[in-house]
């Protein structure tokens, strides 16, 4: 199932992200997809304002991966944020341990995540911003599994 929305700033695509945020549990993978400039640290600032992230997020281009504390269901979770763009081998993604973030006490949030498509689970949430400068933004959120449908009503 796809749902595809419109922003047209990036106020609104932070707002999209953290209505996200705010309907994700722990277990969650999110997939976000975009070229440079999209609005992906915009959506993923969303996303952790939604799951109660205090103080700033960055995007972890240059560590790869950066670690958050937040909520959902009321219940403390780890936000798991990694930025995938700087490797060139999808062995790389094993060895920094990209499995072992895909936990129930986590919501995986990440960047970049085609060089790594092979260890994705199934079950996760593709976000794909199109578009970049000042154009308005395509956000397309693609799901195979029919339990994100219910969660992800407020883009109806």
């Amino acid at each position: 199932m796809d749902y595809e929305v419109t922003s047209l700033t990036v106020e609104q695509t932070r707002e999209l992200g953290k209505r996200l945020g705010e309907c994700l549990r722990g277990g969650d993978v999110v997939a976000l997809i975009g070229d440079l400039g999209a609005g992906k640290t915009a959506f993923a600032q969303g996303i952790g304002e939604g799951l109660g992230v205090a103080g700033p997020m960055t995007s972890p281009t240059f560590t790869l991966i950066h670690e958050y504390k937040g909520y959902a269901d009321e219940s403390q979770i780890r936000l798991i944020h990694m930025d995938l763009y700087r490797l060139r081998h999808p062995e790389e993604a094993e060895i920094i341990g990209i499995e072992d973030a895909f936990v129930d006490d986590a919501v995986c949030l990440i960047e970049w995540p085609e060089i790594a498509k092979d260890y994705l689970p199934d079950d996760r949430l593709s976000v794909e911003i199109q578009g970049s400068g000042d154009m308005p933004r395509e956000i397309i959120f693609r799901a195979l599994d029919s339990s994100w449908k219910q969660r992800l009503t407020f883009l109806s």
